[in-house]
């Protein structure tokens, strides 16, 4: 069986289209609602294996879902996040959104999750906790946000660029996440041969795409065009990434980092036996170092 691989449209998937491009042996299956996607895709058997943010699958996991685990990591650098009101809205500044209605793409998404990553940072108060509108994928929380029934959005800032370049949007500030931004997550009955074949194949084309040479010339020709986006936009985003070569690895300091701002944030809850990072990863796929 073919492995299914979901993704979603955005440029730190460029070495994963350009393995598919270029040897294919697995299916793209696009997931334009994100994470949260790729999570509800995972449990109803569409998917064997998703690049995702790192805060989801995490606290998705922290938080009973057993349709996944991780098996290996992906981009070693944070995520910046765009904070996006309407064109015209009211809000101008991160305190003008205490007790506000967020719009998010999906229940556990990195856009919600994200979003009380922003609320702990800001130090609001249990009074101040926004509230969350599920809206599924960009273009309807691009709508909220100028329609007024959301206040603010998050999303990543070089995907949301051209939106506020253009003045359809309007970006308010950003948030960068504390952890390296994207991990690997398979399912338990995806064939782990395959998975491994994989991890290793995708490995040698992120450390093409991370070597300097193509940084300077290929890639920024290659994610302007793919992703339509301004070659300054791109020279700057690829001066903030970076990526894993070797994949198949979990770093146990980047869970339990992230799980002790989830907590903070009130994404997830400890057990009272504390969290044990083996329970998070498919050690038959990855190593825990």
């Amino acid at each position: 069986m073919v492995l299914r691989v979901g993704w979603h449209r955005e440029h730190f998937l460029s070495p994963l289209l350009q393995l598919h491009a270029a040897k294919g042996g697995f299916e793209l299956v696009e997931c334009p609602g994100g994470t949260g996607d790729m999570q509800a895709k995972l449990k109803a058997g569409e998917i064997d294996v998703c690049i995702a943010l790192t805060d989801s699958l995490i606290a998705g996991i922290a938080n009973g879902q057993t349709s996944y685990k991780l098996i290996g990591r992906y981009i070693s650098t944070p995520l910046r996040w765009a904070v996006i009101t309407g064109k015209d809205s009211k809000y101008k500044e991160f305190n003008d959104l205490k007790g506000t209605k967020l719009g998010i793409s999906r229940l556990g998404s990195g856009s919600q999750v994200m979003a009380s990553v922003m609320s702990l940072q800001q130090g609001w108060g249990p009074e101040d906790q926004p509230s969350f509108e599920v809206k599924g994928s960009f273009k309807p929380l691009r709508d909220s946000v100028n329609s007024g029934e959301t206040s603010v959005f998050l999303w990543e800032w070089f995907t949301t660029k051209p939106y506020a370049d253009s003045g359809e949007v309007r970006f308010i500030g950003s948030v960068y996440t504390p952890w390296p931004c994207w991990m690997l997550a398979a399912s338990p009955s995806a064939d782990e041969q395959e998975v491994k074949h994989f991890l290793a194949a995708l490995g040698e084309y992120t450390t093409s795409f991370d070597s300097k040479d193509k940084r300077e010339t290929e890639n920024v020709a290659y994610v302007a065009k793919t992703f339509n986006q301004q070659e300054s936009d791109v020279k700057e985003w690829l001066s903030t990434v970076a990526w894993y070569h070797d994949l198949a690895k979990v770093e146990s300091k980047v869970v339990m980092d992230t799980l002790q701002t989830l907590e903070k944030a009130g994404v997830v809850k400890a057990p009272t036996t504390g969290w044990n990072v083996a329970d998070f990863v498919n050690e038959s796929v990855s190593t825990i170092v």
